[in-house]
């Protein structure tokens, strides 16, 4: 069972997110809402994962993260917010988030990011890859594929040998709900309207 800790300053958000967990089968370990109560419920409850909202009252998600960073702790640590802007996203890049989750309709998602990063795997919201590359880099890619993120081109490599969202799923260990919200985001990426389209250019970049 994974431990969680989460900290929102919304205690409806909060309560509904603990829910959703637990039904997950992972174990709430701590509930606060703010960053330095979030410092010290980690270290009391050492927690497997911390879920961290961005936009909390005196410390922030991405200043909490990095005071944690900043006594050598590198527990895997899940941004989750309904808007971050570019230093913020930034800053959560460098102080090594696991994962970055969009609120809007990141249930699912989110589960996936939790189980991903208590591994040590890391798992940013596929709306926000594009806008990552465009930050840290200004290179264009020679073929289009290679802007994708790997997640990204792992899906498009399945959907090209012809695989459904929850075979996808299943051999990526992610829900079927996940694959569909990054599916979205690869379509409008690669400028692409069907799984046929995709396939097609994907053979065409990797032959």
């Amino acid at each position: 069972m994974i431990n969680v800790l989460v900290a929102d300053d919304h205690p409806f958000l909060r309560a509904g997110l603990e829910a959703v967990l637990r039904t997950a089968g992972m174990a709430v370990v701590a509930s606060v809402g703010d960053g330095d109560a979030a410092l010290a419920a980690i270290a009391g409850e050492d927690p497997d994962v911390v879920v961290l909202d961005v936009a909390m009252p005196g410390r922030d998600g991405v200043a909490t993260l990095a005071a944690l960073r900043e006594r050598g702790d590198q527990r895997p640590v899940v941004i989750l917010t309904a808007h971050i802007d570019d230093r913020q996203l930034l800053a959560a890049i460098h102080h090594g988030a696991c994962g970055i989750v969009l609120k809007e309709d990141a249930e699912d998602f989110l589960i996936d990011c939790i189980r991903a990063a208590s591994k040590g795997e890391k798992t940013i919201d596929p709306r926000l890859t594009s806008r990552i590359a465009e930050l840290t880099s200004g290179d264009s890619p020679a073929r289009r594929i290679d802007a994708l993120a790997r997640r990204e081109r792992e899906i498009v490599e399945r959907v090209a040998r012809g695989l459904r969202n929850r075979q996808i799923g299943e051999e990526l260990s992610m829900s079927e709900g996940s694959i569909k919200v990054y599916l979205h985001t690869i379509f409008e990426k690669l400028d692409v309207k069907s799984r046929t389209e995709l396939a097609i250019l994907y053979h065409e970049e990797t032959s």
